[in-house]
């Protein structure tokens, strides 16, 4: 089948104007990209591959019924990259070490890191969710909720086997190596 597909091509690619071929051969090039393989199908199907996704950092995030915020670090408009957003695991998470979850906050003063609005556009879009997160509960600490019992918690992203949905890990307990932080790659 392949054999037929290329003599199709050969025979359509003689066919064009030299000014196309030049796009072609452009084209083929970039056909090397996965991205570019899944945006060529999309343009094929008449839907726009460059479709942008901002994710307002800014806006108040979710609050669960019984908490409120305690801190909630604003983020401008996110235009979202998978390839600027990173995990991040503090050098005592690693190598089967844990820390205290309001060490880890200390720690994290002064990074730039993502808050749950980012959980939020996640869960509305889990295509962007990268594969190797599962089995890792992504914790989100641009924002910190307090619950009606005085308790701080971050919000986090989990896989139940099943599906995406967010989780809360409690700061006084134990963040391990599959608790990372969600940061910009940049950071």
């Amino acid at each position: 089948m392949s054999k037929d597909m290329l003599g199709v091509a050969v025979r359509k690619l003689v066919t064009l104007p030299i000014q196309v071929l030049g796009v072609v051969c452009d084209l083929l090039e970039k056909l090397s990209d996965p991205k570019w393989v899944e945006a060529t199908k999309k343009f094929l199907r008449k839907e726009n591959p460059w479709v942008k996704y901002i994710v307002d950092l800014d806006t108040d995030p979710m609050i669960p019924d019984g908490w409120t915020i305690e801190t909630h670090i604003k983020g401008g408009q996110f235009e979202f990259d998978p390839e600027q957003v990173m995990l991040y695991l503090d050098e005592t998470q690693q190598d089967g070490g844990t820390i205290i979850g309001h060490e880890l906050r200390k720690k994290l003063e002064g990074k730039v890191v993502y808050n749950a609005n980012l959980l939020d556009f996640y869960l509305a879009n889990p295509q962007f969710i990268p594969e190797e997160w599962k089995g890792r509960s992504i914790s989100f600490w641009g924002t910190i909720y307090r619950y009606s019992s005085g308790n701080l918690y971050v919000r986090c992203l989990d896989w139940d086997g099943g599906r995406w949905e967010w989780y809360f890990h409690w700061l006084g307990g134990d963040f391990r190596g599959h608790d990372p932080v969600v940061v910009p790659a940049s950071n």
